[in-house]
């Protein structure tokens, strides 16, 4: 991979967190001021009973788990987000699109959350799925917290079938000579500019 190529993969990565960060932050300001007192307002159905917008304010984490030790759950929570950054500069400038755009909601999501207590000491949570018929009743979240699920899922699943697929395939190696890198696939070589 070349390093312009890279760097393209990393702005998108930027974009990506820019995006889950503007528009949780900006659902959680038209819930907070559409929707009424936290607790309190109305539940405004959008389809049927399975999935309603009801407005609540979270002291806990992803989820409203951990409802007490505010102080200590943002310090956990940065402490997160400060380990997944790092994880990230050390794939910059490498890495593939896939791990980039992951990277990316990851990031996002526990940012916009940070953010949310940081400035109002809680949470806005506000998407609410359940199957009444059955009795399931999923804990209210927001899109910040689907964004990071999702990473995480994915980052998940892309760990694994690329493990799996590792073991029974060549490896693409990567070798610096001189000012160019010698790139061999399989039994090709290439020489690529650096």
């Amino acid at each position: 991979m070349t390093i312009r190529r890279a760097r393209i993969y990393d702005a998108f990565a930027l974009l990506t967190a820019t995006i889950v960060i503007s528009l949780d932050q900006w659902t959680k300001s038209l819930v907070a001021t559409r929707l009424g007192p936290p607790d309190f307002g109305p539940q405004v159905p959008l389809i049927g009973p399975y999935l309603t917008l009801y407005y609540i304010r979270n002291q806990g984490a992803a989820f409203s788990m951990f409802n007490s030790n505010g102080p200590v759950l943002i310090v956990l929570i940065a402490v997160a987000v400060a380990v997944i950054v790092y994880l990230y500069l050390r794939m910059l400038n490498t890495g593939s699109l896939l791990y980039k755009l992951i990277f990316g909601l990851i990031i996002g999501g526990a940012t916009g959350n940070l953010l949310d207590r940081f400035i109002h000491g809680s949470v806005v949570d506000f998407i609410w799925f359940r199957i009444p018929q059955i009795g399931f009743s999923f804990a209210i979240f927001n899109l910040a917290d689907a964004a990071i699920s999702v990473g995480v899922v994915l980052l998940f699943v892309t760990l694994l079938l690329g493990g799996i697929r590792g073991q029974g395939e060549g490896k693409e190696a990567v070798q610096p000579v001189g000012e160019k890198e010698l790139r061999t696939v399989g039994s090709q070589e290439q020489d690529v500019q650096s």
